[in-house]
């Protein structure tokens, strides 16, 4: 069951250090462009995770999870739900601890097979919001 406590989600943000953003846009519009900008500027070392560019706020820009260093704390989703089977099964093979699945990214089949991994599993919520929201 995704993880809906506030005191165990600012534990997680607490300890975490590197966060791969699934669906990393170039557009300064779009909420992955400003939420990964956010995570920077709060002290997180991110990878900008999407085929399509080559590099996104400066940072190199790989094309999948496989091309990030193993052990990534959070992986944060910005995908369609019907998206994140390959997703979930590469962030399982990162050896990544969280899966992420911001604002209206639901997808109950992916949480599960995550959790059965072992990895914790946040689900519908932003974390700039929670961020913002838990850690002061």
């Amino acid at each position: 069951m995704p993880i809906d406590d506030d005191d165990v989600i600012r534990k997680m943000l607490r300890e975490a250090k590197t966060i791969a953003v699934v669906g990393a846009w170039v557009k300064p519009w779009r909420d992955s462009n400003s939420i990964m900008r956010f995570l920077i500027d709060v002290g997180y070392r991110v990878f900008p995770v999407n085929p399509k560019y080559s590099e996104v706020l400066g940072i190199p820009c790989v094309p999948s999870l496989s091309s990030v260093p193993k052990g990534i704390d959070i992986v944060d989703v910005f995908r369609r739900p019907e998206a994140l089977g390959p997703i979930v099964e590469e962030a399982i093979a990162n050896g990544a601890k969280t899966l992420w699945m911001q604002l209206g990214v639901v997808n109950e089949d992916a949480a599960k097979k995550a959790e059965q991994a072992g990895m914790n599993v946040i689900m519908d919520h932003c974390i700039r919001v929670d961020h913002r929201r838990l850690i002061r």
